[in-house]
């Protein structure tokens, strides 16, 4: 796939620095304004006359509203042509009138509150590089992954050696790495063998083995060996560049309740217009002064300027989505953030979810020492491509072969040779039944290893059978510990899989599941999830091509990041690190999350219920009117913040 997305200069700091740039000279004009206004208001010192004051105050403002706040009180405007009202609408009506009040005031008929604009605009542009901030340190750690990376590539060309740019890369070149040097770009591996460490992607400190026919992950380091590798993935289509989008879709989706809040704010700016009028009228009616009343109204419109309102839902989100790509755990859409609290039912794909997707000799029955019995084993196996011969010869890890002679492929069945003038056979019952060897001694072990859904290849020496070695799909290390926690706290757990029973059943019992699925098709795993959707909510973890309609129907999907691209495009979270405990901690940051939000939205409401009878009474003055919806601003983004000094990954 190809985003078409550039991730070389993130937008986030231009946002940042623009937002700076503004911030400063906002500051800069409004500094003598409010020191000058605080003075002469609330100390009553009299430095110069109150018209020069005034004159002072419009000629420090009008840059500060109408140059470096011009696009807040554009967009602020449009609302009322377009009567789609936002905090801008609040914002740019409250600066206007009060920055008119200082115009008027020179020809008597009410007091100056001009000072006051220029104070809100530039609280509402401080505000605003304060949600920049957060949203910068929301893709923080993910953008470092790209700064890490390798900046040039030593490829193979014409079998000379060639040092090109990362750019230069294309398709299926060969591309050497050398001990210690970072992965240029996704790859599979086409000679040699070393560890790579790719905890930068995953999160495991380890590094994991790489040998022939395996993929690399661009920008990890190689770490003792020399690696000859073919790119798979060059640009945008690469694993790195590809979490990437997903971070920044994750953040530019609205959840339910912000489109809530952005709702209640439509109807609550128009609100506020008319009781600020209705303030006005009302006091001019009681006192018969205009400058009173006009104070009243600027207050109102103040203290009710929604800012802490609208940075409520993307400041926590951004936190939290941030917090899980640095964790490995992509929130792709914000949706699940709101939507995770309310599941109960978790239903696992087996195959590449529960298990590690790939075949492993799990145990031996043994009649002679095990290291001669796999030695006759791997010394078939690896002359064939069968993955469960790949199984034995991985177990076996041997430096060099016996001689094989007279090797024969039983299709389906199993592999015969000589060796040391020794026929040995190894294979499935069927084949030994053909041969006419009996199993009498070893029916017991295999019938044990069958019900524990494990396949058994049986090896034989001059037709006497020697050995069992038993092949599974192995569980994943954390598989049982997750679902053991997830059933602990309460949730239905289930495995939904295209596998035959017995091998479903002996998975879900070692791993503690009692309600198993089993050789349930693609187009029938969303008839499934539809049917337990009508008594719960339910959340679907999968990782192939097969579960992508399933992580669909599911309210939320969460693909294994190791899986395929179609599952990865169709999941609501991504776990980069293919751990089912990252879906416990999926849940506990989905949680904190949303908690934080329910406490931002909270804040900011009580705020202005609390606030504005004050502002309609006239107690509050526009002034501290002013200050007050700038500290509720602050909270709001520093309570957000708070979420990452939260133990939600404290057992990793």
């Amino acid at each position: 796939m190809n985003h078409e997305h550039d991730h070389t200069e993130p937008p986030e700091d231009q946002e940042i620095q623009e937002w700076k740039k503004k911030l400063l000279w906002a500051w800069v004009c409004t500094i003598p304004i409010a020191l000058l206004m605080f003075s002469m208001r609330f100390l009553s010192l009299t430095l110069i006359p109150e018209s020069t004051a005034t004159l002072l105050f419009l000629l420090i403002g009008f840059p500060v509203l109408y140059l470096i706040g011009f696009s807040t009180l554009r967009g602020g405007l449009q609302g009322f042509v377009h009567l789609y009202f936002t905090m801008d609408s609040l914002i740019a009506l409250g600066t206007v009138i009060a920055y008119l009040t200082g115009i008027f005031s020179f020809f008597g008929f009410m007091q100056d509150y001009s000072g006051v604009a220029a104070m809100i605009m530039t609280i509402f542009i401080t505000g605003k590089y304060i949600e920049a901030q957060a949203r910068g340190k929301a893709t923080q750690e993910i953008r470092k992954l790209l700064e890490l990376g390798a900046k040039q590539a030593r490829v193979i060309r014409d079998k000379q050696e060639f040092m090109i740019p990362i750019s230069a890369i294309r398709l299926g070149d060969i591309f050497l790495v050398k001990p210690g040097e970072k992965i240029p770009t996704d790859g599979i591996v086409i000679k040699g063998a070393s560890a790579v460490d790719e905890s930068m992607v995953t999160g495991e400190s380890l590094p994991v083995e790489k040998t022939i026919k395996n993929s690399v992950i661009g920008a990890t380091i190689n770490q003792d060996g020399i690696l000859y590798m073919k790119a798979t993935k060059v640009g945008n289509d690469t694993f790195l560049s590809h979490i990437i989008h997903l971070v920044e879709e994750a953040q530019g989706t609205k959840i339910p309740i912000q489109k809530l809040a952005d709702t209640i704010t439509n109807i609550f700016v128009p609100a506020i217009l008319f009781l600020a009028l209705f303030s006005a009228i009302g006091w001019y009616f009681f006192t018969g002064n205009i400058s009173t009343s006009l104070g009243v109204a600027v207050a109102v419109l103040v203290i009710a300027c929604p800012c802490s309102l609208g940075l409520a839902v993307p400041i926590s989100l951004m936190v939290g989505s941030g917090m899980g790509a640095k964790a490995g755990i992509l929130i792709r859409k914000g949706e699940a953030i709101q939507t995770m609290k309310s599941i109960q039912t978790i239903v696992f794909d087996k195959t590449g979810t529960i298990t590690k997707g790939k075949p492993e000799v799990t145990d031996i029955y043994r009649l002679i020492p095990e290291k001669k019995l796999l030695t006759l084993a791997a010394a078939l196996e690896h002359l064939s491509e069968h993955p469960i011969g790949h199984a034995i010869v991985q177990k076996a890890q041997l430096s060099h072969y016996p001689a094989v002679h007279h090797f024969m492929i039983h299709r389906g069945r199993g592999l015969a040779g000589t060796i040391n003038k020794q026929k040995i056979l190894i294979g499935n019952a069927t084949l030994f039944q053909e041969e006419h060897i009996s199993l009498t001694s070893v029916r017991s072990i295999i019938t044990q290893y069958q019900q524990e859904g494990k396949t058994t290849m049986i090896i034989a020496v001059n037709k006497k059978i020697y050995g069992v070695i038993a092949i599974a799909d192995a569980i994943k290390e954390d598989s049982a510990e997750a679902i053991r926690i997830l059933n602990d706290q309460g949730y239905h757990t289930v495995m939904l899989t295209g596998d035959n029973a017995v091998t479903a059943h002996a998975i879900a019992r070692r791993v503690g599941i009692t309600t198993v699925f089993a050789n349930v098709l693609p187009e029938e795993k969303i008839r499934t999830i539809e049917k337990l959707q009508k008594k719960d909510m339910v959340a679907f973890i999968g990782d192939g091509i097969n579960d992508a309609p399933a992580l669909k129907q599911s309210n939320v999907g969460i693909a294994i990041g190791s899986g395929t691209d179609i599952a990865i495009e169709a999941g609501d979270i991504v776990l980069a690190r293919s751990s089912l405990m990252d879906v416990v901690y999926a849940i506990y940051l989905s949680k904190a999350t949303f908690r934080k939000i329910q406490q931002n939205l909270f804040w900011a409401f009580a705020y202005n219920i609390i606030a504005i009878p004050l502002a309609v009474s006239g107690i509050l003055h526009p002034v501290i009117a002013e200050t007050a919806m700038a500290f509720s601003s602050i909270t709001v983004v520093t309570n957000a913040n708070l979420l990452r000094r939260t133990n939600i990954f404290k057992k990793r």
